[in-house]
C-alpha cells in the first residue's frame, strides 16, 4: 500500500513557478536561466517600472547572444515568453520558491522577508541568493525557517555553473533536496557549505585579491 506523499514532498515535485526578488544583473541572470530550464519566473523589484526595466535589460543582453551565435533565437522567445514582471511582492502570491537576490545588505534583506512572508501560500519555500549573510539569522525574519536556505549563484549567472547550497540550522532535508534538485535541473553544478561567514566561495575568494594585491605591491609581478 503506497503512503500519502508529506506536504513538503508533493510541493518539491510540483516545483513550477519561480518567484525572483530584485531586476539586477544577479536577479536577471537566475530568471533567465531558471525560464531556460522550463520553469514559469516572475520578477519582482521595488516598482513595475523596475522590474519591466530588468527585463528589457535581459531581453538586450540575450539580443547580444543571438547576434554573436551563441543563443538560438527561439530560445530567446521561449525564456522571454516565461518571464512576468511585477511591482512589489503581491505579484509573487503564486510562486512555488522565491529566490531573494536584492542588495547584500542584511537589513534591507530581512525587510524583505518581512513584506514576503505574509502574500506567499503556506507551502511556499524562500531562498537568499546571499555570498555571506548568515542563513539562520535570514531565516528568522520569515514565518518558515525550515523552508529557507541559501542558493548562492555566481556572477554572471548563465555562464557560471557553481551554486553554493547553504542549510540554515532549521532548514528541512526536504528542502535541501528542493534546491539541489533545483540547482540539477538549471544544469549548474552545486557545492554545500555550512552556514559560516563568507561560506565557501568568498572565504577563498578575498583573501586570494588580497594576496592579487600585495604581490602587485611587492613589485613581484606587474
Amino acid at each position: 500500500k503506497k503512503h500519502k506523499k508529506s506536504g513538503m514532498r508533493a510541493m518539491i515535485e510540483q516545483l513550477e513557478t519561480i518567484g525572483v526578488i530584485g531586476a539586477g544583473q544577479m536577479g536577471s541572470g537566475i530568471a533567465q536561466v531558471s525560464a531556460a530550464a522550463g520553469y514559469d519566473v516572475v520578477i519582482a523589484d521595488i516598482s513595475l517600472e523596475a522590474a519591466q526595466a530588468g527585463l528589457d535589460r535581459l531581453k538586450t543582453q540575450m539580443q547580444k547572444a543571438v547576434d554573436a551565435g551563441r543563443m538560438q533565437s527561439g530560445d530567446r522567445d521561449a525564456i522571454v515568453a516565461r518571464i512576468s514582471v511585477a511591482g512589489g511582492m503581491d505579484g509573487l502570491s503564486g510562486c512555488d520558491l522565491v529566490i531573494e537576490a536584492a542588495s547584500e545588505n542584511e537589513a534591507v534583506k530581512r525587510k524583505i522577508f518581512v513584506e514576503l512572508c505574509p502574500v506567499l501560500k503556506p507551502e511556499a519555500l524562500i531562498a537568499s541568493n546571499t555570498s555571506s549573510i548568515s542563513i539562520t539569522r535570514l531565516a528568522a525574519a520569515t514565518d518558515r525557517p525550515e523552508r529557507f536556505m541559501g542558493i548562492h549563484f555566481m556572477n554572471p549567472v548563465p555562464r557560471m555553473k557553481l551554486v553554493e547550497l547553504v542549510r540554515g540550522i532549521a532548514t528541512a532535508d526536504e528542502v535541501f533536496d528542493l534546491a539541489r534538485a533545483y540547482v540539477d535541473r538549471l544544469g549548474k553544478t552545486s557545492t554545500v557549505s555550512e552556514d559560516f561567514p563568507a561560506f565557501i566561495v568568498n572565504r577563498i575568494l578575498l583573501p586570494m585579491i588580497n594576496e592579487a594585491i600585495y604581490t602587485l605591491y611587492e613589485g613581484v609581478g606587474s
